[in-house]
Formats: C-alpha cells, structure tokens, sequence
C-alpha cells in the first residue's frame, strides 16, 4: 500500500474494539500489530462480528510481548505514540510513510514507562468536554489513520 502505515495495539481487552480497528485497517491498507496479552481469543464471536468476513483477508501480526513488537521493527521506524495524557496535539504531529501509530489497551493507556521512553513522539486527539474520560479506542485508531493519510496524500 502506499503509505504502509502500521497501528499497534498494546495489550487490548474488547474484542469488539479490535474488530473495528481491523475493518478499519484494512481499508486503508494499514497492517495490524496485535501486543500479547490479548484481553480475548481472536476466533471470539464479538471479534468476527465487529470484523465481520474481512479479518481473513487483514495483515495482522501478533506479538509476544513489548519487547518483541519493538524488537521486530526498525530501530529508527517512525513512531508515533497516542496517549490522553500527552501534551501535544496529533494535529501537530508530522506522520511519515511506514509510521507505527500505537495505542493502549482501553482500561489504562500505554504504560508509564513507554510514554516517558517516547515522550518527544506522544500526542492526544484533542477533547473538548471534560466530562469525557476518553474516545473509544476504535474511534481514535481511525482518526489517527485518516489524519496520517491526509497529511501523506491519497
């Protein structure tokens, strides 16, 4: 695909989520990183329903651990780490080809560490009501694809 961008889940627990973001992935020609321990099986049915017949057809690749997803990538590989505790905006952000957008798991985030270890590359999708505790994490994924489409190009 042309920009070969890369959406990385850490830990995720709702199948349904995953669904979402699979379908969403790969419409737009975006390989799916899956980081164990997963919150549910991949054959589960909530997973398939929210996928539907297209996680067949998906690239997803499935990871151990942190350790082994970070292992596995490029040492300089574009990344971009998503977070509502960060600082700057994704708008901000300048996504590049091949760039690797990670997320956390819906409960808690990424984890501490990883968001000090990224810190200059951690951004949030700006949220205008406080009575929101945060986006849902499919919702996000797509945003994030979409914005590092349109700065790319079509």
């Amino acid at each position: 695909m042309p920009h070969n961008l890369h959406v990385v889940l850490i830990e995720p627990e709702i199948p349904s989520n995953t669904g979402s973001i699979g379908r969403a992935c790969l419409a737009t020609g975006t390989t799916l990183h899956l980081v164990e321990p997963l919150g549910f099986e991949i054959n589960d049915a909530r997973l398939k329903r929210a996928g539907l017949d297209y996680w067949k057809h998906l690239k997803v690749t499935r990871h151990k651990s942190e350790e082994h997803f970070f292992a596995s990538i490029p040492e300089d590989a574009p990344k971009v780490f998503f977070s509502k505790k960060a600082d700057s905006i994704y708008f901000d952000c300048r996504f590049e080809k091949s760039s690797y957008l990670i997320f956390g798991k819906e409960t808690a985030g990424l984890p501490e560490d990883m968001l000090r270890r990224f810190s200059g590359n951690v951004y949030r999708i700006p949220q205008y009501d406080d009575r929101v505790r945060s986006l849902n994490l499919a919702n996000a994924v797509t945003l994030a694809i979409y914005e590092a489409i349109r700065q790319l190009g079509p």
